[in-house]
């Protein structure tokens, strides 16, 4: 071969060794992403179908304690055939178990009947049960290493507690399906504790104590593994010597996440199929050079001729698999996306219903500013009917995000928590509600401190709730001689906001925080005002309460956790 011909050659081999590299790296980031999306869209789906079965047992506990038969069983104590009516309602809702219990802890009934006559009146979930007005929630770990969730509902005739009804939650099918695929999956609760995997010895601990379970490699051998894996773009973690990925959704319920750790084995195949590929079109560059330059060899002709044979073969079988793959990797996203689009549709009827009631405050406030202004305008003041106007521009901003808000429902992420001053979503409130409060002139007595009260929240959520609770405190004090609230805002160990009425109590206060229960008119409310601001409040780690005053009329507490900053401590 010339000199010249060793040059191309050798040119030839080196751009294929940069083509190869280039095309290596960016394969591998690619492939990469594309693996953590599809880890990341099935953990969604998992925090959804999780987020479904919690929501659709919840109701199971409110149901029963409304039943007037076992309402009737408890106070006759005739427990004959209550047992299997629980049976048959086990099987319609899908709960793991349902049992009712006396007021001494006892089980009277229950649909595993070896239950029965078993005491629970020390149980944590028994005792929180007949304290609280509304269903409780438990999670508590079994004796043979996992974890029951269950729901608590006490029954009352009155202010009189007859007996708790207890659904227990059956989130273990979950934690079997998941063993299904390749990837290890944990479910989280809000301290960090891992109550479900596809791993049983990760129950009960946190994520950085499951990973030391496993045997990690040495300084070395980690070092050695990601200069051997081009794929590697540094792994999130160690599994069993194996690099891989970590992925993490919320669960919208205490604060749970759900994460997962994905091997990057698919990647490295995809990458190394389409680089044999690349390889052989330089092969067959490199075999044909070397047979125009190879003709007094006859012989070896032959054989780069056989061998480019060979190649052909080998690259029509390459590209059938990169094909097979890539046609059930594309069934995979379409099933992937249906089932999270399916999902979403369950509560298109709840989304439909929150834009309804949160879009009604601002529209209420709008119209009494446009009464305003044209009365301003009548008398010809003009400047003081652009200040109306100004409001009703700030309140279209407002319903621009509120329905920001509501469509970001649709798509993958978390609320967007900021830290802020609980005493200026308190101001901005009073500013919303200042035309209506005028027209009732209600007498509004507040009492803020002095010094920042910083929570970590959602704003716009926040006003809402406090808008939501002043509108229905205004309502109740319609027939009052001299209407008047008080807002109260405090700062201990959690931050508190008390907002009290002189209107006329609440009738049903147990019931005031469930769905589509209202005291108000027909058209007058939807019953989803209080159900709403009660979830959103959850959402930030708090809780939202109510009672009766003595005195007459009724109060809300909002108890939220303190935003502790860094360099500080928790008092």
């Amino acid at each position: 071969m010339p000199a010249w011909g060793k040059a191309i050659v050798g040119l030839m081999m080196a751009i294929a060794v940069v083509v190869v590299w280039v095309m290596d790296d960016w394969l591998s980031e690619s492939f990469t992403v594309d693996t953590r999306t599809r880890a990341e869209l099935r953990l969604v789906l998992y925090a959804g179908n999780i987020e479904a079965e919690l929501q659709r047992t919840q109701v199971v506990p409110i149901l029963l304690a409304r039943d007037p038969v076992l309402r009737e069983s408890l106070q006759i104590s005739n427990y004959a055939s209550v047992s299997q009516i629980l049976i048959g309602l086990q099987s319609e809702v899908g709960a793991a178990s349902i049992e009712l219990l006396d007021t001494a802890g006892r089980v009277v009934a229950a649909t595993d009947r070896n239950r029965l006559g078993v005491m629970r009146v020390n149980e944590p979930l028994f005792v929180e049960a007949r304290r609280a007005n509304d269903t409780i929630f438990n999670v508590q770990q079994r004796d043979s290493g996992g974890y029951g969730f269950a729901y608590a509902r006490a029954i009352r005739s009155g202010s009189q507690v007859l007996g708790v009804v207890m659904v227990e939650v059956d989130l273990a099918k979950f934690e079997r399906s998941w063993a299904g695929f390749s990837d290890a999956v944990a479910l989280l609760d809000s301290e960090g504790r891992i109550i479900l995997a596809t791993e049983p010895r990760w129950r009960g601990r946190t994520e950085a104590e499951a990973l030391t379970m496993r045997d990690a490699p040495t300084a070395i051998e980690r070092a050695l593994r990601y200069t051997a894996d081009l794929a590697g773009r540094g792994p999130d973690a160690f599994l069993s010597n194996e690099a891989v990925l970590r992925s993490e959704s919320r669960v919208r319920h205490r604060g749970w996440r759900l994460i997962s750790f994905t091997t990057y084995d698919g990647v490295r195949e995809k990458v190394n199929g389409v680089l044999a590929l690349v390889i052989m079109g330089f092969a067959l560059l490199l075999a044909m050079v070397f047979y125009l330059f190879s003709r007094r060899a006859y012989s070896q002709s032959a054989r780069f001729e056989q061998e480019s044979v060979e190649l052909r073969q080998l690259n029509l079988r390459l590209q059938r698999e990169v094909a097979a793959r890539e046609k059930a990797q594309k069934e995979l996203t379409f099933a992937e996306q249906t089932l999270a689009q399916s999902s979403k549709l369950a509560v298109l009827g709840e989304m439909s219903a929150a834009v309804s009631h949160e879009l009604n405050q601002p529209l209420a406030a709008m119209k009494t500013y446009l009464a305003g202004a044209r009365l301003l305008m009548n008398r010809r003041r003009a400047e003081e009917a652009l200040v109306s106007f100004q409001r009703i521009d700030d309140l279209i901003d407002r319903m621009g995000a509120i329905t920001r808000q509501l469509k970001s429902f649709a798509r993958k992420g978390g609320d967007a928590f900021e830290p802020l001053d609980l005493r200026d979503c308190v101001t901005e409130a009073l500013t919303m509600m200042e035309p209506r409060l005028r027209e009732r002139r209600v007498l509004v007595v507040r009492t803020l401190p002095k010094e920042a009260v910083m929570v970590m929240g959602d704003r716009l959520r926040l006003e809402q709730v406090i808008i939501n609770l002043m509108r229905n405190a205004v309502d109740a004090t319609r027939n009052a001689n001299a209407p008047q609230i008080d807002i109260l805002l405090t700062q201990g160990d959690t931050v508190t906001l008390t907002l009290k009425d002189n209107g006329t109590g609440i009738a049903e206060i147990e019931k005031v925080f469930e769905p589509f229960y209202t005291s108000k008119k027909p058209g007058e409310g939807t019953g989803l005002g209080l159900a709403i601001s009660s979830g959103i409040i959850a959402d930030h780690g708090g809780r939202l309460t109510a009672h009766n005053l003595p005195e007459g009329g009724a109060a809300f507490e909002i108890a939220l956790p303190v935003l502790v900053r860094a360099g500080q401590s928790a008092a």
